[in-house]
């Protein structure tokens, strides 16, 4: 027991120490006086306002649902491939919150969730349309972070790695949805 509460106590003085560089890296390189922090921003709040605007308001649970499978699913992969050093955001929304915020939380979310909702509506196939994003997401939208040193991909991780996780989190996400909407029906 010992030597569990004084390795845990080690980790979290690390974790300490990190959260700390990060926030001077924060104040250094990604904070209100870049344009990054300012294009974090608009990426950030842009996709919510086109949301608010466009958003079904009768199926608003269902597309909310689904978008916020796609949220959790996108942060959780994130998360893992952040702390596992395979990739990283060198500019941050604010240092208190996850890397990947602006995309995890917005960008990403609305954009699944507006394709989600025209398929719905106009009876089209999901799995077809949500893998055409899968493969805009994948193959051209990250690889332009790339270049503006929005993202950074280490350790062999490429492009395609990326497109399998996206692609495992659209199926997951509307097969939970799917199992949801049939719970909601009774059936």
């Amino acid at each position: 027991m010992a030597n569990q509460d004084q390795m845990l106590d080690q980790i979290t003085e690390k974790q300490q120490s990190i959260s700390q560089d990060w926030l001077t890296y924060w104040n250094n390189f990604s904070s209100f006086n870049t344009w990054q922090f300012w294009f974090l921003v608009f990426m950030f709040i842009a996709p919510l306002v086109v949301l608010y605007f466009t958003l079904d308001r009768k199926r608003a649970f269902q597309i909310g649902f689904f978008g916020f499978n796609i949220h959790v699913w996108f942060g959780y992969c994130d998360a893992f491939g952040t702390k596992q050093g395979l990739w990283n955001y060198p500019y941050q929304l604010f240092p208190f919150t996850p890397n990947s915020l602006v995309l995890d939380a917005s960008l990403i979310p609305v954009l699944f969730m507006l394709v989600y909702q025209w398929t719905v509506n106009t009876k089209r196939n999901y799995y077809l349309y949500t893998s055409l994003l899968v493969l805009f997401l994948s193959f051209i939208f990250k690889p332009l972070l790339v270049s503006f040193n929005l993202f950074t991909l280490y350790q062999g991780v490429n492009h395609f790695h990326l497109f399998l996780s996206y692609v495992v989190i659209m199926i997951l996400s509307k097969l939970i949805t799917d199992i949801f909407l049939h719970f909601q029906k009774g059936k």
